[in-house]
């Protein structure tokens, strides 16, 4: 097989701060600098309890390899959706309703999956699975 797993996902914005703590506080990754050269007011990587970087988060004004335009908060074009798999439903769904966020949940009793659809501070819908909840 050539594909191993999904790398990364990476999210243009002009709130990085927020965006990161967005992820951070509601998914319990860990906020962490970019590498060098890369100036920590430009780029957040989000990394998941096994040390992966799963969400690069870049400032607009950030350079990049491969440049495009983009529009921060802007949905999110030909990709529909970045579903994550993630565990304690309750816990997410308690923090989107602290937040007063708006959310949607999805039950697949047939594959026992549990769905919460939402989006993050930059309109990017999230697709948080939750199997055996």
């Amino acid at each position: 097989m050539i594909v191993e797993r999904l790398d990364h996902v990476n999210i243009i914005t002009d709130r990085l701060a927020e965006t990161a703590r967005f992820y951070a506080g509601l998914l319990d990754l860990e906020e962490r600098d970019g590498p060098p050269p890369l100036p920590p007011h430009q780029v957040r990587w989000m990394y998941d309890a096994s040390g992966q970087a799963i969400l690069h988060i870049n400032s607009v004004d950030c350079p990049r390899a491969f440049d495009r335009a983009v529009m921060p908060g802007a949905e999110t074009g030909a990709i529909h959706h970045v579903a994550l798999r993630c565990g304690a439903f309750d816990v997410v769904k308690a923090r989107l309703d602290a937040r007063g966020a708006e959310y949607r949940v999805n039950d697949i009793p047939s594959i026992g999956l549990r769905q919460i659809f939402t989006a993050d501070p930059n309109n990017v819908l999230l697709e948080l699975n939750f199997f055996g909840s």
